[in-house]
């Protein structure tokens, strides 16, 4: 595996970030001491710019090439928060904060990103500009729209951006990605079903919005089964079942909550549609009434054609041969990463983290041999896609 020489002296600083970064975590946009650890360290890497506060805790770095940057930019964006767990990993550098940790590898990401910015700042071998993207509240706070919003693709004019994340169960040292939808629609919907409460005893006198509700589950399962094309993939889950707080009281009022997660938009909106109709009909058929709020999160991930066929030839280059899966199956989990590509072409990519517990699990850890091999990637990108002129 052809990884960067200077790459690899500096893995072990490097993972002294990562896990400087994993003891102190924090969510969404909290990431104050995050942002400024990663501020700190850009600036004594020497970049030509460092702006903070870009979504309210974003960090941003500009390097600029042999040439002054004239010519092509680029963005490569990292994410810095953590999530609400209670980490038991049992590690040295484990959580210092209870509650919290860093449970989707997002300290690795971001540790990565800038082993990746010191080494184009120390060597610039490449014409046109990088933009380093440090970004806060992926997990459910849409920080990649917050920078966006702030200016991020305009003040810095990115021609195109490039996402990575740790994967595991893949072997460190390989990648796979995929052209087009590659991560789902995360929408969220509420459900809030009134009835006519009363005594247990005496449910014809009530109109039980328990029953209703439990109805209104099956029925919007259909969506997926009866009104999706069996080669579309829609996910349909009701997650939330409230209602009730005695054993012989019938309620006046239930609550549904849960997500739907889609890959096309033409799936999206078949959803919503379908809801509101299933919703309405439902409870008029049992007499209660219903009203439904489709909440609509991160759009779909879609990688762009070109560039995913170069991320995947970078991704070869570090890797070898055979080690890069072009057609990784979409996932239905949802990435914030998908604004970015909604307003430039781009990839997204995932990198090995070998035989590690899943994301978002109390036991999951970063892996660390993946450093120098993320950095790698980056490097070989940048250098790769804004060759110094001859």
């Amino acid at each position: 595996m052809p990884i960067v020489n200077r790459l690899a002296d500096l893995a072990d600083e490097i993972t002294a970030w990562r896990r400087d970064f994993h003891e102190n975590p924090e969510i969404l946009y909290e990431t104050v001491r995050t942002s400024g650890k990663v501020a700190e360290l850009l600036e004594s890497f020497g970049l030509d710019e460092v702006v903070t506060g870009i979504g309210k805790t974003g960090v941003v770095g500009v390097i600029k090439g042999k040439n002054g940057g004239t010519g092509k930019t680029i963005g490569l964006r990292a994410d810095m928060d953590a999530l609400p767990i209670e980490e038991i990993t049992g590690k040295p550098y484990a959580s210092k904060v209870p509650g919290k940790m860093h449970a989707c590898g997002h300290d690795g990401h971001t540790a990565m990103l800038l082993g990746a910015a010191k080494y184009l700042s120390e060597t610039r071998n490449f014409d046109g500009t990088v933009v380093v993207i440090f970004q806060p509240a992926e997990e459910g706070g849409a920080g990649a729209k917050a920078m966006i919003d702030d200016g991020l693709m305009t003040r810095w004019p990115i021609d195109e951006v490039y996402g990575m994340h740790n994967f595991p169960g893949m072997p460190v040292g390989e990648f796979a990605i995929r052209k087009g939808p590659i991560m789902a629609a995360t929408d969220e919907f509420r459900i809030v079903i009134t009835g006519r409460g009363g005594h247990a005893a005496k449910p014809h006198e009530t109109i039980d919005p328990i029953v209703t509700g439990t109805n209104m589950v099956n029925a919007l399962q259909t969506i997926a089964s009866r009104n999706a094309n069996p080669l579309d993939s829609i996910v349909v889950s009701v997650t939330v079942f409230n209602g009730g707080n005695a054993f012989n009281v019938i309620p006046q009022e239930v609550t549904l909550r849960g997500t739907v997660r889609t890959l096309s938009p033409q799936m999206r909106d078949l959803a919503e549609e379908r809801m509101n109709k299933i919703v309405t009909s439902v409870a008029d058929a049992f007499g209660a009434s219903a009203e439904l709020t489709f909440l609509r999160g991160y759009p779909v991930t879609a990688n762009h054609d070109e560039q995913t066929d170069f991320a995947a030839g970078i991704a070869e280059i570090i890797a070898g041969e055979g080690k890069v899966n072009r057609s990784i199956d979409p996932m239905m989990g949802g990435e914030d990463f998908s604004f970015m590509l909604e307003e430039r072409p781009g990839a997204f990519i995932f990198a090995g983290n070998g035989d590690s517990a899943g994301l978002h699990h109390p036991a999951y850890d970063f892996n660390d041999e993946l450093i120098p091999v993320g950095c790698s990637y980056w490097v070989k990108l940048v250098e790769t896609a804004m060759p110094r002129a001859a």
